[in-house]
């Protein structure tokens, strides 16, 4: 059943119209811009049947107040003082429909009617797109792990991290978490906190008032207050500055954003956050707040490297061959066995969005209608990732002890095993006893 806030200041007009639409609507009534506007936010509703004038109030300025709320609204304005110049103003102003006092009963219901439909189809359109656009492909264990992490939690404001490697599909994810949950028709913000310096980051996020600094020509609400009762999502949380990880753990502890010059407003938004980083290692050296990093991670998600999932190649590849090959007029039928083949043993450091970008370069060089071995260059890509990765172990090894190494590489073959002793033990070639010796060693 639809909800529908009739708003009026003559309560014998809102007893009438309660009496003709109470069978087909769950109504709700007020007299005033201040009560409409809280019960617009407080009960997620859509319909509105709005007076012009209440009292001293202009309807159309309430209008859009109602519209910066909720885009998607479909507003009836009805008057007893009908004019061409009003209903235009109407109109241009967002209204979706413009009605004359004393309304007949018939008229209004195949008028809401028309409005609900349309308020259906949005939604169904945009539900549809969600969908498009934010698969997440495989069905690996890891990724099916990783959904069912998503369902579990989607609905709450369980403060969520998701850690993995560049490439995985940590946005993804966050998406997925967001279109998904009863915040869905809210917006959705993702930030990059390593894209921005601080003493700008600060200010998109937390807004500003008109003069507050030099430059501020404007007053900024900021990036939380358009997220709105949706979902803000943080990606690289750990390239935050210290005294900005202050302000937002303040903000996530009380619920209420304060701009630069300005005053506190409450506001309702999920943070969801993501990093490439191990935090707790930023957290021993200084660069974290331990505080934050427990109030972000209630719920941990990882998203799995392509090279523990290459079984969703399968899908993966098909994928992104119908994807370029339509972007760019080409007739690809698929991938030979040999191509493919040679994927699945490749490292795919880039995780994927390198796979991504190597069958897109495959599909622009492609001359037959199957990707072949050569199309896609993976010796190259091979002999750099090689050479990649023995850069990185010399800059990460290079200055630590050898109790610090092997602390490291146990930590994180335990991690890569989901904590089981007996795998773990076997994929680095010592017992299971050893194993335990040393996790009591080195307090794993």
């Amino acid at each position: 059943m639809f909800k529908i806030l009739l708003v009026d200041d003559e309560k014998a007009i809102l007893k009438s119209l309660t009496f003709a639409l109470e069978q087909d609507y769950q109504v709700f009534t007020c007299d005033n811009g201040k009560d409409a506007l809280e019960l617009m936010r407080t009960h997620d509703i859509s319909l509105v049947l709005l007076d012009l004038r209440l009292g001293k109030e202009n309807g159309i300025d309430l209008m859009k107040k109602m519209l910066g709320h909720n885009p998607g609204a479909a507003i009836i304005i009805m008057t007893a003082y009908s004019s061409i110049e009003s209903s235009v103003e109407a109109i241009q102003a967002g209204a979706f429909y413009f009605i004359t006092k004393p309304v007949q009963t018939s008229q209004l219901l195949l008028l809401l009617e028309k409005a609900a439909g349309q308020l259906d189809m949005r939604r169904t359109i945009n539900s549809l797109e969600d969908v498009i656009r934010n698969e997440i492909i495989g069905d690996s264990p890891q990724m099916q792990q990783v959904l069912r992490l998503i369902d579990q939690v989607k609905d709450t404001k369980a403060g969520v991290l998701i850690t993995g490697e560049s490439g995985t599909g940590k946005e993804l994810i966050a998406n997925k978490l967001h279109f998904t949950s009863n915040r869905r028709d809210q917006p959705f913000i993702a930030v990059n906190c390593a894209a921005l310096p601080e003493s700008l980051l600060e200010g998109e996020l937390f807004g500003y008032k008109k003069g507050a600094f030099t430059g501020a020509v404007r007053d900024e609400p900021g990036i939380i207050r358009k997220a709105g009762k949706g979902t803000l999502f943080l990606d690289e949380i750990g390239e935050m500055d210290l005294r900005l990880q202050s302000k937002l753990l303040r903000f996530l502890q009380d619920g209420e954003v304060r701009q630069i010059g300005g005053d506190a407003v409450r506001v309702d938004v999920r943070v969801v956050c993501a990093t490439n980083r191990n935090l707790e290692q930023e957290i021993a050296a200084g660069r974290f707040r331990s505080d934050l990093y427990y109030r972000i991670n209630v719920i941990t998600i990882v998203a799995p490297p392509l090279r523990e999932r290459t079984g969703d190649l399968g899908h993966l590849v098909p994928y992104f061959i119908k994807k370029y090959s339509t972007a760019y007029g080409k007739a690809i039928q698929g991938i030979d066995p040999e191509a493919f083949e040679l994927l699945s043993r490749y490292d795919f450091p880039g995780n994927v969005r390198e796979c991504e970008n190597i069958i897109q370069r495959a599909v622009l060089l492609c001359s037959g209608d199957t990707i072949a071995a050569d199309d896609l260059n993976l010796k190259y890509r091979a002999d750099r990732t090689q050479e990649d990765q023995q850069d990185r172990c010399v800059k990460v090894y290079a200055h630590e002890k050898m109790k610090d190494i092997e602390r490291k590489v146990l930590d994180l073959a335990l991690r890569s095993h989901g904590g089981n002793r007996r795998r773990t033990a076997e994929s680095l070639g010592i017992s299971e006893r050893s194993l335990q010796y040393k996790i009591k060693e080195y307090s794993l």
